[in-house]
């Protein structure tokens, strides 16, 4: 392992914060190492493995598809790519796909076409909200907070403007006849499990009635059927104008897609956007394998684990007040406020075989796979147990 790992050091640009763990392999809920330990995986490739590793479903696609066409561009029709346009129109109720490669080109697409969309109207504003995050690209840092991300790397994209997530009045201050959009993610991952509260997004819903801009739901992370909805506005009761997705949908294969109402569908004309490697069908085939899995059961396994999961956690911050300060999200999306910079729990979890991450430096995120089951379940909490009654011999 430790020549692995000076073999990487040596030849892989330093910006990762990796494990000590070199993989060997992984299926359903577990990783294992070249040492044969077995890990249970509470990350799910930062929420990318809805359906868990090397699902049948996931392999039977990747192997019928493998056989037909790896790649041809988008100058070629091609029946994965409709087909899983036609199940997302279907889920979203929203009218045309546009498929890229990850979360971070879906922004930058809808900063492209919501300014577009605005530009007759005089609308170059866009707006998104503390904590978001919403890629690496330069559109996508322009839209975000985090001074790690940014610094020494601007100047960054102008009439951008970033307001307190659940202020309203700071929201009502900065929204104005020049808002080409809003942008938000109705459970933020890399902010901390935190979403906005129904008096937020019911003063969104009536400031685009009287300015009307274009309201974004970031589904990247949280989209998908992390939250218990197949999309996490769901809970809200809204329809937005434009989705996001990326993440799960591609079933660990890179994909993301931009789904957008009918008023939008025709904004962009050929020539304006496109993609090389944007619907790949191989991706697209592992796609609709995803949504036909969720279909069948995981979506329900989400909502049921979910809540006893969070009851599970909810009763454990009982015992470490002190320690435990909230317990965020829904679904298997979910945070622990913590009193104490979370990697030391994250470390502590490993030890025990269990992968998790911090966020937010204060906060344990936890989004396992989609398949998880209430017995790993326990397994985590026992675990989280021990590791947060460890950390007052630390």
């Amino acid at each position: 392992m430790e020549d692995i790992i000076l073999k990487e050091h040596n030849v892989i640009y330093q910006t990762y914060n990796r494990l000590p763990i070199v993989v060997n392999n992984a299926e359903g809920a577990y990783i294992y190492d070249n040492n044969n330990n077995k890990y249970i995986d509470f990350l799910s490739g930062i929420a990318v493995n809805a359906l868990g590793h090397s699902h049948p479903s996931i392999l039977n696609a990747i192997e019928i598809q493998s056989k037909k066409y790896l790649h041809l561009s988008n100058f070629f029709y091609q029946e994965p790519q409709i087909k899983l346009a036609e199940l997302l129109i279907q889920k979203s109720k929203l009218d045309k796909v546009f498929f890229c490669n990850s979360g971070a080109e879906t922004t930058e697409a809808v900063i492209k076409l919501s300014r577009k969309w605005g530009w007759d109207k005089s609308k170059t504003k866009i707006i998104a909200f503390t904590g978001g995050f919403h890629g690496r690209t330069y559109g996508a840092l322009s839209l975000m907070d985090k001074p790690k991300y940014k610094d020494k790397m601007g100047p960054y994209l102008e009439n951008m403007v970033i307001v307190e997530l659940n202020n309203i009045d700071h929201l009502i201050e900065n929204v104005n006849n020049n808002t080409a959009a809003i942008i938000l993610e109705f459970i933020q991952g890399e902010g901390g499990i935190r979403e906005p509260n129904f008096e937020f997004v019911n003063t969104i819903l009536e400031l685009k009635k009287k300015y009307n801009f274009i309201l974004i739901a970031d589904e990247v992370q949280c989209g998908i059927g992390r939250s218990g909805d197949f999309f996490a506005y769901e809970y809200w009761g809204i329809t937005p104008d434009v989705i996001t997705i990326a993440k799960a949908i591609g079933g660990g294969l890179p994909l993301g897609a931009i789904i957008v109402n009918e008023e939008l569908s025709e904004v962009w004309q050929k020539g304006n956007h496109g993609t090389t490697f944007g619907g790949n069908a191989l991706a697209c085939a592992c796609g609709i394998a995803v949504i036909e899995e969720l279909d069948k059961g995981v979506l329900e396994n989400v909502k049921n684990v979910g809540i006893y999961f969070k009851n599970q956690l909810i009763e454990l911050r009982k015992k470490y007040t002190d320690k435990i300060i909230d317990v965020r999200g829904r679904g298997l999306m979910l945070g622990l406020e913590l009193s104490l910079d979370a990697q030391k729990v994250v470390d502590l979890l490993l030890d025990k075989k269990i992968i998790a991450n911090a966020t937010s430096v204060n906060v344990l995120r936890i989004v396992p796979p989609l398949i998880i089951n209430k017995e790993l379940v326990d397994v985590f909490i026992k675990s989280l147990d021990e590791s947060l009654s460890q950390i007052k011999n630390l």
